[in-house]
């Protein structure tokens, strides 16, 4: 643990700045979006091992941003925080591809261990793609 890139995606500025300070602290780089389509522009150009995306937002909520995101690349690590859980929308989020559907305020071992899981996962998803993009060029060439 230390060197996870997050980005936490809120509308809710004062906790977005809390939880970006605390998980700063224990030696995360963190950048924030206060919506959905400012974290698709910041996942655009950046890469990061985790996204922390809060379901409710206004315009663009959480569930709609998470396809998005997902859609521009599959290999994100998504995991959903919620202050208004809803068994219904956790469900949705979890078969949509977030990993994790946590409630506010998230305990910060637990969310510091989903962190540290999601960057291991994500690395062995690149990892698996890398190996078999090699074994496809390897085949490609007779070799």
């Amino acid at each position: 643990m230390g060197d996870e890139r997050v980005l936490l995606v809120d509308d809710e500025q004062e906790f977005t700045s809390v939880l970006s300070e605390r998980l700063e602290a224990r030696g995360l780089q963190v950048e924030t979006a206060s919506n959905g389509l400012a974290a698709l522009e910041k996942v655009q150009g950046s890469s990061y091992d985790v996204v922390v995306l809060d379901l409710a937002m206004p315009g663009m909520d959480g569930i709609e941003t998470l396809k998005r995101l997902l859609a521009q690349n599959p290999d994100l690590q998504v995991i959903m925080l919620t202050g208004h859980a809803t068994v219904q929308k956790g469900i949705e989020a979890v078969r949509l591809g977030a990993r994790e559907v946590l409630e506010k305020p998230a305990d910060m071992t637990t969310l510091l261990a989903k962190i540290s899981d999601a960057k291991t996962d994500k690395i062995l998803l690149v990892e698996k793609r890398m190996e078999e993009r090699i074994r496809g060029i390897l085949q490609s060439k007779g070799w």
